[in-house]
């Protein structure tokens, strides 16, 4: 890992923390009476709201893109990395088990990679760095089956799961263009207007809005205000900013880590149990995000 690169691939292992541990307040939410589209449009809502004031206080008046098609990019984004991406993977859950989700979900770097590389040529994996990738992804196949090395096919509900990795992987590729011409707070705010945008349809088709008596319920509001001000406004902004720092496919690699700080979240909050095979594929994402650094590494030129 190159010197002036460290202080960025921790900012990446610090958002995949906050990210990972968004499973367990969610599910907490979902036993509190909310339903996943409530989740996702309310902390949208809360960042979208955030970014809006923090525009307004410090100057930043831009609020459409140069142009046209710009515009649309900004829209795409706001799809694939908001509204369609929780749609699919939250409806995943209802047609398959928890643990295929994950498990295809969490494959998204992998599956981005192969996308960035069709587009651009500098972006593309090789040597260690595929060797590493493929580690990482056994390392997630490993920690997430815990042991249990049965999966339940469900055609749908895996289908959707897929859906739902296929659009991270296209906003990760659809980063690279937008961060070459705006800066991160104006795409990360854009993401979250179009992402509550295109979910008017889905309420258009079912309306129904949970009472405020259960939003301002304590555990709820904390709930929700960490996951609408910590894990989407500063882990969106701050993930948007370190794909222009260290390029799609690294960052995008940080997500092989997410079941691992899920588990451990689950460990400390809802006493699930930490096996062996966890501990195997932790090590392995750990070697497999080292290996897929290398090549960048050892290519870097040198300072001296």
């Amino acid at each position: 890992m190159k010197q002036g690169t460290f202080l960025y691939h921790l900012t990446a292992i610090a958002v995949v923390v906050v990210w990972g541990s968004t499973f367990v307040f969610t599910k907490l939410l979902l036993l509190n009476g909310l339903s996943p589209a409530d989740i996702f449009t309310t902390r949208f809502v809360i960042a979208y709201s955030m970014l809006l004031v923090f525009s307004l206080l410090y100057g930043s008046h831009k609020w459409v893109a140069d142009n046209i098609k710009d515009e649309l990019l900004m829209m795409a984004l706001g799809v694939s990395g908001g509204s369609l991406y929780f749609l699919t993977e939250n409806a995943a859950m209802n047609y398959t088990t928890t643990t295929n989700t994950s498990l295809i979900v969490c494959m998204c770097p992998l599956f981005g990679a192969l996308l960035i590389s069709v587009f651009y040529k500098a972006e593309r994996l090789r040597g260690w760095q595929i060797v590493g990738s493929l580690m990482a992804a056994l390392g997630v196949v490993i920690v997430v089956l815990n042991g249990h090395f049965i999966l339940h096919l469900s055609p749908k509900g895996d289908a959707l799961a897929f859906c739902a990795c296929m659009c991270w992987a296209v906003y990760s590729l659809l980063m690279i263009p937008a961060g070459k011409r705006y800066d991160t707070l104006f795409i990360t705010r854009k993401v979250f207007f179009y992402g509550l945008v295109t979910m008017v349809p889905y309420y258009v088709l079912c309306p129904e809005f949970p009472p405020i008596r259960l939003l301002l319920r304590t555990e709820v509001l904390f709930y929700l205000l960490f996951l609408g001000c910590i894990a989407s406004t500063v882990c969106y902004l701050v993930w948007n900013w370190l794909i222009q720092k260290l390029g799609a496919v690294v960052t995008t690699n940080y997500i092989y880590f997410n079941p691992v700080i899920t588990i451990l979240c689950a460990w400390i909050v809802l006493s699930e149990k930490i096996t062996v095979w966890f501990l195997l594929g932790t090590a392995l994402i750990l070697m497999g995000l080292y290996l897929a650094d290398r090549k960048r590494t050892i290519s870097a030129p040198s300072n001296k």
